[in-house]
C-alpha cells in the first residue's frame, strides 16, 4: 500500500473541497489513487459541492452583526435554493458565523473572480520588484510571485480565509461542507463591512 502524503492530501482537498481528514482516509482506502479518493468522497456525499456550483441560488438572508462596542458592522447576503433550507440552524449559524469572519478578518472580496485585474496587476508588479531585488532568477521570481499572491488572496478573499472558529478550515470549506449536509447550492451573494476608525 503507498504510502499517503501531505502533498496528495492537499491536492485531493483543494479538488474537492473536503476536510483534511474526510480526504486522509479517502487516499487511504483507494491505496492513494485519486480518482478512486474522488469517488468515494462522491459516494458518501462529501464532494458533491462541486456538481451544485453550477446551480442557481436564488433564496436565501440578510445577516447582520455590530460590535458590542458599536464600532464595526457587518451585512452579509448568503443565498441558498429553497427557503425551506434558509429557515434551518445551521444556515443561520452559518450566516452569522460569516459576519463574525467579516468583522474579525476584514475580507475586501468574497472570492478570487471578484478581485479586479488591475488590483491583481498591481500585487504582480509589488511581488515581482521584490523578489527582483533578492537577485533571484526569472523562474523563481515566478513562483516566489504566485505564492505571494496566494497569501494575498487568502487576506482579501472571504472564501480562502482560514475559518476564525475552525482554525483548520477555510471559510470557502465550510460553506461546501454545510452545502453537502443539507443538499443544495450555498454561496455568499455579498457583503459589506463598515467600521468607525479610532482618531
Amino acid at each position: 500500500m503507498p504510502e499517503v502524503t501531505v502533498e496528495m492530501i492537499k491536492a485531493l482537498r483543494q479538488k474537492t473541497n473536503c476536510g483534511i481528514m474526510d480526504c486522509k482516509r479517502a487516499l487511504v482506502e483507494a491505496d492513494g489513487d485519486e480518482a478512486k479518493a474522488i469517488k468515494l468522497l462522491r459516494k458518501q456525499g462529501l464532494a458533491k459541492a462541486v456538481e451544485r456550483r453550477d446551480r442557481s441560488a436564488s433564496e436565501g438572508a440578510i445577516f447582520s452583526y455590530v460590535h458590542h462596542d458599536g464600532r464595526i458592522g457587518v451585512l452579509l447576503q448568503l443565498n441558498c435554493e429553497t427557503d425551506f433550507v434558509a429557515r434551518t440552524d445551521e444556515f443561520r449559524q452559518l450566516g452569522s458565523d460569516l459576519c463574525l469572519q467579516v468583522a474579525a478578518s476584514a475580507p475586501r472580496y468574497v472570492s478570487q473572480g471578484d478581485v479586479p485585474e488591475n488590483v491583481l496587476e498591481s500585487e504582480r508588479n509589488i511581488f515581482g520588484e521584490q523578489a527582483a531585488k533578492m537577485g533571484k532568477p526569472k523562474n523563481v521570481i515566478e513562483r516566489i510571485v504566485e505564492g505571494k499572491l496566494k497569501s494575498f488572496y487568502e487576506q482579501v478573499c472571504l472564501l480562502d480565509q482560514t475559518f476564525v472558529k475552525e482554525p483548520n478550515d477555510r471559510v470557502g470549506q465550510m460553506i461546501d461542507e454545510l452545502s453537502s449536509k443539507l443538499g443544495e447550492k450555498i454561496e455568499v451573494g455579498r457583503f459589506a463591512r463598515f467600521e468607525i476608525s479610532k482618531s
